[in-house]
């Protein structure tokens, strides 16, 4: 039984050897682990209660892993880490434009997965400087997890959110991909740095005005990126 205080992870794959092995991993350190057989039972559960985290297998039957992320990602912002075979680099790039935060290829090491999942809550729960910081239209509330656009609000997802923050913790600063993976995802993240920039890409789009794209996110090219200066 999970302690009071617990956080919640789904786990989705229609194979129940990697949901027990991946789920006893889990429960071992501590968190409340809910069994998901298809994309159909994971929205339903979804539907019911509120979970911290969400693991996703890419290759369901029925519903598969990318539209169950696609139908999750229309009302909610839970974190999602995808699990996929090695051969599926297309589907990984797929989840990630669909609003994955991460994912794991198969066959995988059940300490990898627990450690993503850790390295994804912390990055959700880190502590961020509070200051406001405004550039363009864009104004941007590391504290209270907001973004705003000429005083609109603008939808995020927790891991676009992090990574702009990162970018505005120093505004002009030219961070590299790897500097913003050790911020974002964490110092023990060894996947694809390629990551980064399908994220920049997303963020980019969600900052972007109606008809038009203010430079917020620049690219300095050989490099990485930066926030424009204020």
């Amino acid at each position: 039984m999970a302690s009071v205080g617990a956080r919640t992870v789904l786990v989705v794959d229609d194979e129940q050897s990697i949901r027990e092995l991946v789920g006893g991993y889990l429960r071992r350190e501590g968190y409340d682990v809910v069994p998901a057989a298809s994309g159909e039972e994971a929205l339903d559960v979804l539907r019911g209660r509120a979970v911290d985290l969400v693991i996703l297998d890419v290759r369901l039957p029925g519903i598969d892993g990318l539209e169950t992320l696609r139908r999750v990602r229309r009302g909610s912002s839970v974190p999602v880490l995808l699990l996929t075979a090695r051969a599926e680099e297309p589907d990984r790039i797929v989840g990630l434009e669909l609003g994955a935060d991460d994912y794991v290829t198969k066959p995988f090491s059940p300490r990898e997965v627990v450690a993503r999942v850790r390295a994804i809550l912390r990055r959700r729960d880190g502590s961020l400087n509070d200051d406001h910081v405004a550039v363009g239209a864009v104004r941007i509330d590391p504290g209270g997890r907001e973004v705003t656009v000429d005083g609109a609000p603008t939808t995020l997802t927790a891991l676009e959110f992090d990574l702009l923050a990162a970018l505005a913790s120093a505004p002009g600063r030219v961070f590299t991909r790897r500097q913003l993976i050790e911020r974002v995802w964490g110092w023990d993240f060894y996947g694809d740095e390629r990551i980064v920039d399908v994220h920049i890409r997303k963020l980019r789009a969600a900052l972007r005005d109606p008809g038009d794209a203010p430079r917020i996110v620049l690219t300095v090219r050989g490099v990485g990126y930066k926030l424009a200066a204020p």
